[in-house]
């Protein structure tokens, strides 16, 4: 009787082992930093541009489809992409970079901490299937945001495409901004932007 007790107890502690192991179990994938793009789109009165920023690194866990991490962003690295003038090219990126926009040389880095990922039936954004919610900081200013997008998990990669709207008031940035500036007429650059991400993430 004593050695049945025994031999259950073992083996309701190997199952609740077991269980926990499966449960706890935690997949890591590495943001593949030659694979993954980011682009920008801003508008002004009367006219818009766009570019690329590049992603530094980052890495998605995946726990039984429970997705959380972190993609960081090299701010020093934003690039016009519709001027087609070498010299007024060079003048916009270096005014992005400066302290009128981004002042890269003092937050030279960006980051989004994921923060839920949620499967959605319908978006208006073709082809999403998940919702994202995050935390971004841009120059030492962090805030939320959310989008849709289309999220594909494999055993060996996930793969996100999607676009994220950010107001870029939230974060301290003040030039050409109405918000700050009510009376700047047609001089006005409007404080939201969009940025399309494709995300590449390889198993580790």
């Amino acid at each position: 009787m004593k050695k049945t007790i025994i031999i259950s107890c073992l083996l309701s502690v190997f199952m609740l082992t077991a269980f926990t192991l499966k449960k706890n179990h935690v997949e890591t994938y590495k943001i593949d930093t030659n694979q993954s793009t980011l682009e920008w789109y801003a508008e002004k009165v009367g006219g818009k541009h766009n570019g690329t920023i590049k992603i530094s690194g980052g890495e998605v866990q995946n726990n039984h489809g429970n997705l959380t991490g972190s993609v960081e962003i090299d701010m020093t690295t934003i690039e016009d992409k519709d001027i087609t003038k070498e010299s007024s090219k060079a003048k916009l990126e270096s005014h992005l970079k400066s302290a009128d926009f981004f002042d890269v040389a003092k937050y030279p880095k960006s980051k989004f901490v994921i923060t839920s990922v949620t499967p959605i039936k319908e978006s208006k954004i073709q082809g999403a299937t998940h919702n994202i919610k995050g935390m971004l900081t841009i120059k030492d200013k962090t805030n939320e945001i959310m989008f849709d997008a289309e999220i594909k998990i494999d055993q060996s990669k996930i793969s996100c495409i999607g676009s994220a709207v950010v107001d870029r008031s939230k974060f301290d940035i003040k030039y050409g901004s109405k918000t700050f500036f009510e009376d700047i007429g047609d001089k006005m650059i409007y404080d939201e932007f969009t940025l399309k991400l494709n995300v590449i993430a390889t198993k580790q």
